[in-house]
């Protein structure tokens, strides 16, 4: 296996550009995704390993810290926004996609739970391995819910939230990275 297996560097955005920001998140989600499918076909070979230890970490520590923020960051933020954009049927439609957007978050988050049962044990060194299945519905789902945030979602916010909300966004994400601003 090569070098960029246990952890590679991902496309970077600022809070200064928060829709930028989640967008460049959804590029870091995928490749975390790839990571996931090789360690599953780096295990039956190789077991757990010192790059399936690592690879497993490095895992788990993303989709705990990075993808959860990235998750409140739409639903306490960008979705609130948006609602406050629109009036009339315009935030009933936009209602609808927050709602099956942050629904899908629900289905995420208990794929990952599951996930990152196993993931620990790689991570520690026991014999074990992703359950394929698991792995799937996970990158499948994470897949088409980006899919549908960089195209539907991110391209709406741009057109309707002011450059007032846009920041306002952007200070929250500060906030909930613990970033000075």
């Amino acid at each position: 296996m090569g070098t960029e297996f246990p952890g590679f560097s991902g496309p970077s955005a600022s809070t200064e550009a928060p829709l930028e920001m989640l967008a460049a998140c959804h590029i870091r989600i995928e490749r975390q995704c790839a990571t996931l499918e090789r360690l599953a076909a780096h295990l039956p070979a190789h077991g757990c390993d010192d790059q399936a230890r690592l690879a497993a970490s490095n895992i788990i520590r993303y989709f705990d810290t990075a993808a959860v923020q990235h998750h409140a960051d739409e639903e306490t933020d960008l979705f609130p926004a948006l609602l406050e954009s629109m009036a009339g049927s315009d935030a009933v439609c936009i209602k609808g996609l927050t709602d099956g957007l942050s629904a899908e978050h629900r289905r995420l988050e208990a794929l990952w739970r599951k996930l990152r049962h196993y993931l620990q044990r790689i991570a520690t060194g026991e014999d074990a391995t992703l359950p394929p299945e698991a792995l799937e519905q996970f990158n499948d789902l994470y897949a088409s819910h980006m899919k549908r945030e960089d195209d539907e979602l991110l391209p709406m916010a741009a057109r309707l939230l002011s450059d007032h909300d846009i920041d306002r966004i952007g200070r929250a994400m500060r906030e909930r990275r613990g970033i000075e601003g």
